[in-house]
């Protein structure tokens, strides 16, 4: 078979990875290729997928909320000759034979229609839950929004149910119901970003009676922006340990691998934090290569190596990031945020996760205010069961990746 991946973010290029490797678990009839449409590519590199066509980082990252300011200066970067080389790299794949696998939003959609040949869709970027749940339309969906009847757009279901479109893959059963309604093949295999999800450092035991709470900072992933995010999640941190002065603390700050800690721990000494003068692990995820901090009895572990084994230790998280966001609402547990000044975590954009994500999410003004909702949270054991079921109803269960990639190599 060969497959080009088609995919515009980093977090799509991991989803598109994801259903790779679960193809060649499954044939090694395969001959794949990709075209990274935002970004430089990174996982497909790490993956050997070799990529077809010109790649660049542009300023604002490909993403989706940014304002024209932004959209200009991608502009000026060569966005529009970058664009045009990758279209072409694609038809000149396409001319050969071949299925694409377009993961993200309309655009990798566009460029697999434009490339003559099938393709089949994982639609990353859309839930019906952004305009609706189980109990009907939410109180901000428009009119406009209610008579398109889907959250992805007449032209957009057009591209879905052309008879180049093989299949489409939404990113939850919701989606994928009222999609069917439109004739879309769709298929509910469930979302490749909750695979792979598996402790990489041990986590710690700790008695009922001794154990902390243990809270998750995600700062997110592009600098400069996850500086000045690290700036107002440590001013939520400081309300916490204000208010939970009869409970055990413990913070992990979970880091971007491609970022310097410096800024991190530069931060946190001037907030009085100081480290950890042994060598030997002291917090619940034993990541020898994390740097910890303590300012009194309350730890803090900052890690780059140790992303999901903080997923799994942590029981609530202060976020500002997209995917890593999501997965922890996967996981059954909740998350507060507040916006931030972007281009990615703005308010646009925490508005529109918090309808994404539903009750998971507890979206608050200024991180001062964080505080009053970790207590009311932890004073509702209902509330928490509630999130529980909504987060793995949204987000699905693990084995999404080797589902559709069954389901693709039964195309013929």
């Amino acid at each position: 078979m060969k497959l080009l991946c088609l995919s515009n973010g980093h977090g799509e290029d991991v989803i598109a990875v994801k259903i790779v490797e679960a193809l060649r678990q499954q044939t090694s009839d395969l001959e794949i290729a990709a075209i990274p449409i935002v970004g430089d590519g990174t996982p497909y590199h790490q993956a050997n997928v070799p990529v077809i066509s010109p790649v660049k980082k542009m300023p604002s990252g490909g993403f989706i909320y940014m304002d024209s300011k932004q959209f200009w200066q991608d502009v000026r970067g060569g966005l529009i000759s970058l664009t045009l080389a990758q279209i072409k790299a694609a038809r000149r794949w396409a001319q050969q034979g071949g299925l694409i696998l377009a993961v993200g939003d309309i655009v990798p959609l566009l460029f697999a229609w434009w490339s003559g040949t099938d393709y089949t869709f994982v639609g990353t970027a859309k839930s019906e839950y952004y305009l609706r749940d189980e109990g009907g339309w939410l109180p901000q969906t428009s009119f406009w929004e209610r008579c398109s009847g889907s959250v992805y757009f007449p032209w957009e279901r057009c591209l879905m149910k052309n008879p180049r479109c093989r299949a489409v893959f939404p990113r939850d059963t919701l989606t994928t119901q009222v999609l069917q309604q439109f004739q879309v093949p769709a298929y509910d295999c469930g979302n490749p970003m909750m695979d792979g999800l598996t402790p990489e450092v041990s986590i710690k035991e700790e008695s009922e009676t001794q154990r902390s709470l243990r809270v998750l900072l995600l700062p997110g992933s592009r600098s400069p922006e996850v500086e000045r995010n690290w700036e107002l999640i440590l001013e939520a941190v400081e309300a916490i340990m204000m208010r939970e002065t009869k409970r055990r603390l413990c913070f992990f700050g979970a880091i971007a691998a491609n970022l310097s800690l410096d800024p991190f721990s530069e931060a946190l000494s001037k907030k009085g934090w100081e480290l950890n003068p042994t060598e030997t692990p002291s917090t619940p995820v034993q990541d020898q290569q994390g740097i910890e901090f303590y300012q009194g009895t309350t730890q803090l572990l900052l890690t780059q190596t140790a992303y999901h084994s903080c997923l799994f230790a942590a029981d609530i998280a202060i976020a500002m990031a997209g995917t890593a966001t999501e997965q922890f609402v996967g996981l059954g547990k909740p998350v507060i945020t507040f916006p931030g000044e972007g281009p990615q975590y703005n308010a646009a954009f925490a508005e529109a996760q918090t309808r994404l994500l539903g009750p998971s999410v507890k979206l608050v003004k200024k991180p001062s205010q964080v505080a009053d909702v970790v207590s009311e949270l932890f004073s509702d054991p209902d509330q928490l069961q509630f999130i529980t079921d909504n987060g793995k109803r949204r987000m699905g269960k693990p084995g999404a990746a080797s589902a559709i990639a069954k389901h693709i190599l039964s195309i013929k």
